[in-house]
């Protein structure tokens, strides 16, 4: 007995239908491919931080600090480097320079600032370009473009206390901490994903007018506010998750973040009420970007998603 094969014919419009789903099957494969190797290449240059000359800094300043005002200096990371997201390039490093053991803590905030960027200037580093005290900050710019803050802090309990927004006392206690453990939640829980997307996000973010950048702090807080109600069966892959951030994003701005590290009442306190006009500019220009990132999956369009990215 032989089959008839009759249930293995395939009509010509059947066949060019196939043929057809292959072939953007292989596409969609192919862009997705090279889009994530833009991506990781990007990646790869964020993460490029010298640690060795960072390190060489902040050993130079805690030996004149020590030896200016007495006692133990101890010098801890903060911002963007505590949390991961930092960005060579992009982001400055925030160092809490802890004086509880020294002259400076007797002083006001804004005169440690003072007294701290005064001693730098008069020791003439030739690896300094730029020295500026800020209302809580003495933001040092050295000759391999690395930019590090300087931020008086005093040891309290679980937390830090330091300058007002004024500069002229010391703040309640905040605990930058609580945050840094809820982005580590959120980014583990997202399988490691969450960190590498903010990194993206403030990559884009710095190529927008300075009137709508976010602040790396408040970009970080949106991610937490998107990521926790991303569904579980969805694609975890730094193109998607970043999509799905600006779409998210735009609407998120809006509304006032509170701030879990208590230093102000919300992260973005600069951009006024819910759905001020400023909030309302600025999702606008979140929107465009969410529709770029879309219109360009929808065309298979690498060189897009090269220029969003700024490759």
């Amino acid at each position: 007995m032989g089959a008839s094969g009759g249930n293995f014919n395939i009509s010509s419009e059947e066949y060019k239908k196939y043929d057809k789903e292959i072939k953007e099957k292989t596409r969609d494969e192919l862009f997705d491919t090279e889009v994530a190797e833009i991506i990781g290449d990007i990646l790869a240059e964020y993460n490029n931080r010298d640690n060795e000359a960072i390190e060489r800094h902040l050993e130079k300043i805690k030996n004149l600090l020590e030896d200016e005002f007495g006692g133990v200096i101890d010098l801890r990371f903060g911002g963007s480097v505590k949390k991961h997201t930092y960005v060579d390039g992009l982001s400055d490093i925030d160092v809490l320079v802890l004086v509880n053991k020294c002259d400076l803590s007797n002083m006001s905030p804004r005169e440690a600032l003072e007294a701290v960027k005064r001693k730098i200037i008069e020791m003439r580093f030739n690896d300094i370009k730029n020295i500026e005290a800020r209302t809580l900050s003495v933001t040092l710019t050295f000759s391999d473009d690395k930019v590090i803050q300087l931020l008086p802090a005093i040891k309290s309990g679980n937390g830090y206390k330091i300058a007002t927004e004024k500069g002229d006392r010391w703040s309640n206690v905040i605990r930058p901490d609580k945050f840094a453990e809820r982005l580590t939640e959120i980014n583990q829980f997202m399988g490691g994903k969450v960190i590498p997307v903010i990194k993206l996000v403030k990559g884009i973010n710095s190529q927008l007018p300075k009137s709508q950048q976010l602040k790396g702090y408040h970009i970080e807080s949106m991610a937490i506010e998107a990521f926790k109600t991303y569904p579980d069966d969805a694609v975890k892959t730094p193109k998607v998750m970043l999509k799905y951030f600006f779409e998210k994003a735009k609407d998120i701005i809006r509304k006032p973040i509170q701030d879990r590290t208590k230093q102000s009442l919300n992260v973005d306190d600069d951009l006024g009420p819910e759905n001020s006009n400023m909030r309302s500019s600025i999702s606008a220009t979140l929107d465009i970007i969410f529709r770029r990132m879309k219109d360009a999956d929808e065309t298979g369009d690498v060189s897009r998603w090269k220029d969003i990215l700024g490759a």
